[in-house]
């Protein structure tokens, strides 16, 4: 384990890495405790009410900005900077995981009690698999020099599509049917009609078969796996450093569950929101390039930590004015075509 520190160092931007083998445990441990806590809270299935959403969306924002406050006081302002603009990043592409399990949740019509502990494992699934790249990742890095490159190459491409699909209107379509882990699920296992609280299996009859909680986890965990060759990347665009990199990614995950059940009704209001991770992507992929070409051309100008801040938070605050704008502009619209009708209703009953 300590080897795997020591040559993740060479990684990092600037200094060393900071991720001693007990800082990892702690930070490790402290977000199982997270995790155990929030799975008592969801044991007994309850719709969850709008103050206790906000109020646990306040805690785990709170966390990471304290934590980055530790980060910038122990290791420097260098250090500070990645972990809030990685932090800011990863909370922006977990606000279009929202999106994905809203639609999901919606189309295998899970019930509102239920609903908090699929998010749970989704979440779980999300921070074990970004574990799972954040180490590959960091092998990666250290041993070969072109995998800035080729993470690069990954977040291009990505933001094209994501650019194409929120040009074509296309954000997030899913057809549950045609999900290869829900069709590959029903082909081996027959799948009852009706939740039965939180069990994932059931006797029917001699035989057992699956409850729809089980299928709707497993297209949940098939979408994390997506979201994680995304995200680690990106961040990876902003630190070289693994323990931060494990870190945004687990404080932006920690507080989905409630951030959720917060932003449910608006989430369709940030029509823009797809573009704007667009260039968000691609300006970290255009960033991974330039860090790989810095490296092997010392001219080559690499894109300051600071500058990468301004530039997300910049791309975050238009794309949610311009949404914003839309909505009061379509609203409008909306009014005015329904005034129009009643107006010619009150005509023709004139006449």
């Amino acid at each position: 384990m300590s080897l795997f520190f020591e040559r993740t160092t060479g990684a990092a931007e600037s200094g060393a890495a900071i991720g001693t083998p007990t800082l990892w445990a702690v930070t490790i441990g402290a977000v199982s405790l997270l995790f155990v806590l929030d799975f008592l809270i969801t044991r007994k299935p309850h719709e969850v009410s709008m103050r206790e959403a906000i109020g646990w969306s306040a805690f785990y924002v709170a966390l990471p900005l304290s934590f980055g406050v530790w980060v910038w006081q122990a290791h420097g302002s260098q250090r500070g900077l990645e972990f809030y603009t990685g932090y800011v990043v990863e909370k922006s592409l977990s606000v279009d995981n929202l999106f994905v399990f809203l639609i999901l949740l919606t189309a295998f019509a899970v019930p509102r009690e239920l609903q908090q502990r699929v998010l749970l494992v989704g979440v779980a699934g999300a921070l074990i698999l970004r574990g799972l790249f954040i180490a590959l990742g960091a092998q990666l890095i250290a041993s070969f020099s072109w995998a800035f490159l080729f993470f690069g190459a990954i977040l291009l491409m990505t933001a094209v599509k994501v650019g194409r699909d929120a040009l074509s209107h296309r954000d997030h379509e899913i057809n549950v049917a045609s999900l290869r882990s829900v069709r590959l699920v029903r082909r081996f296992w027959p799948v009852s009609d009706a939740y039965h609280g939180t069990r994932l299996s059931i006797h029917e009859g001699r035989r057992r078969v699956l409850t729809p909680m089980a299928l709707v986890i497993v297209a949940i965990l098939g979408t994390d796996i997506v979201f994680a060759i995304d995200s680690v990347p990106a961040v990876y665009g902003i630190t070289g450093d693994p323990y931060l990199v494990f870190a945004t990614n687990a404080f932006a995950l920690l507080g989905l569950r409630a951030l959720y059940f917060v932003i449910e009704g608006a989430l369709g209001a940030l029509a823009h929101l797809g573009h704007g991770l667009a260039l968000i992507l691609g300006f970290i992929g255009i960033k991974l390039v330039l860090h790989w070409a810095h490296g092997v051309w010392s001219n080559v100008p690499e894109i300051p930590t600071v500058l990468s801040l301004v530039v997300i938070v910049g791309i975050l605050a238009t794309v949610t004015a311009t949404s914003l704008r839309v909505n009061r502009r379509d609203r409008k619209s909306q009014t005015k075509s329904l005034a129009d009708v009643k107006l010619g209703d009150a005509d023709e009953s004139g006449t």
